[in-house]
């Protein structure tokens, strides 16, 4: 990836370990965008609001790290194919 910052670099590699580690990676990756003057190709998941909290199978937290992970790899994707300004 052409002159990315290398924290967003790694970040890009391998999905986010848990809820900081996703929401630096949207917030860096959202910076790297608009400094390059584009959009994202969408909006990242908003974080679940409803979550019980008793590890049920299927957590609402399952779903968004999977969204999330998505939303990295369309990022990565974007990132890879436009160079830096």
């Amino acid at each position: 990836m052409p002159a990315l910052p290398p924290s967003l670099a790694q970040r890009l590699q391998q999905p986010p370990a848990d809820r900081a580690s996703a929401d630096a990676l949207v917030a860096e990756a959202l910076a790297e965008i608009a400094r390059r003057g584009q959009t994202p190709p969408f909006a990242p998941p908003p974080a679940p609001t409803t979550c019980c909290g008793r590890g049920c199978n299927g957590c609402v937290w399952e779903g968004w790290f999977a969204a999330i992970n998505y939303w990295r790899e369309r990022v990565a994707d974007q990132l890879r194919q436009t160079p830096a300004a």
